[in-house]
């Protein structure tokens, strides 16, 4: 059996043929429906994520498929199971293996195209507002990058933890698809003076940001007494640098979440934040936008919507041929 992937040499995705890849002890052969792209998957091929193989690589940090091939030590996902999961890179070929630590089966109401970019955007939200910042019913949350794939997700968890939301997003459509996921309030990333904005509003309890630069540091100054700022990421390219005098006058925590790193050190953590987004996503509490399903060939063309910020929600390659958006 030969295998189409998606090849990264040089920082150039070319598409290669290789042997199907056999299945360690406690790993299993997945046959591969479709991939999420991530802001991660861009750092890598730029060399400048914090984990990044060596170079030919594979791209791709999560996936949805089907166990083609299993072992007799993974009795939990017999051939036929239709699962979700995320690896260090490699999702973008027709088949994957992978440890059976990394795969949750899913939800029968959830595609493959909504089920490829699900874990990476939802988990680091979930384990950002509850394990790190401890989100409260009744708190104010401000988000930035508020249309994008994590920061969806992470209005939409906010609303679901009880928290009032406010949403940061570049331009009236991007804002929309905020308040469709349940903010309260909005405000164009463009407009003048977001420390005012913030202010004018009542102040934050909890900063949940994905851009990094100006927005951050105007964020950490609207923060109430006891205001917790969490640092996902820095799509702006500027990463902040934080007044410590202004954490001892607050009484402010800054803290950073990469999911890949809980992944590795904390896994138990990480599958009981998976199974209760999986148990909220079964019971209609969350609801998924994937903004772009491409093509296996449209793999720059994702990733240079990622680039330019111009992706609403999730960004979704279909490697299979196979109908990916229906589910069972």
């Amino acid at each position: 059996m030969q295998v189409w992937q998606m090849e990264t040499v040089s920082g150039r995705p070319v598409r290669v043929s290789h042997p199907a890849p056999v299945p360690a002890k406690g790993e299993l052969r997945v046959r591969v429906m479709a991939a999420g792209l991530n802001f991660a998957d861009l750092l890598m091929i730029d060399g400048t994520y914090q984990a990044c193989p060596a170079l030919p690589y594979v791209p791709g940090l999560e996936f949805a498929g089907i166990v083609e091939l299993a072992n007799q030590d993974t009795p939990a996902f017999p051939a036929g199971t239709r699962v979700l999961g995320t690896c260090g890179c490699g999702a973008l070929a027709e088949f994957i293996t992978v440890p059976a630590s990394r795969l949750f089966p899913l939800p029968d109401q959830m595609d493959f195209a909504e089920a490829a970019g699900f874990p990476i955007a939802y988990g680091t939200s979930h384990l950002a507002l509850t394990h790190k910042a401890r989100l409260q019913p009744g708190e104010t949350l401000f988000v930035t990058g508020a249309a994008g794939g994590v920061g969806l997700t992470a209005v939409e968890i906010g609303k679901a933890l009880g928290a009032r939301v406010i949403a940061s997003a570049r331009g009236a459509d991007r804002l929309a698809v905020a308040k469709a996921a349940g903010a309260d309030a909005l405000i164009d990333s463009d407009a003048p003076d977001l420390r005012e904005a913030l202010r004018s509003l009542g102040g934050v309890d909890v900063v949940f940001d994905t851009v990094g630069g100006p927005a951050f540091d105007a964020a950490l100054r609207a923060c109430k007494p006891d205001g917790r700022l969490l640092a996902i990421g820095f799509a702006s390219g500027q990463v902040p640098q934080v007044p410590a005098n202004l954490l001892l006058v607050k009484n402010l925590t800054v803290t950073g979440l990469w999911y890949g790193g809980y992944q590795t050190h904390a896994p138990d953590v990480v599958a009981a934040s998976m199974t209760q987004l999986l148990q909220m996503r079964a019971a209609g509490q969350i609801h998924p936008h994937v903004g772009q399903v491409l093509p296996f060939e449209g793999f720059p063309e994702g990733l240079a919507l990622l680039r330019d910020r111009k992706a609403t929600g999730k960004v979704v390659i279909r490697v299979s041929q196979t109908p990916i958006n229906q589910a069972p």
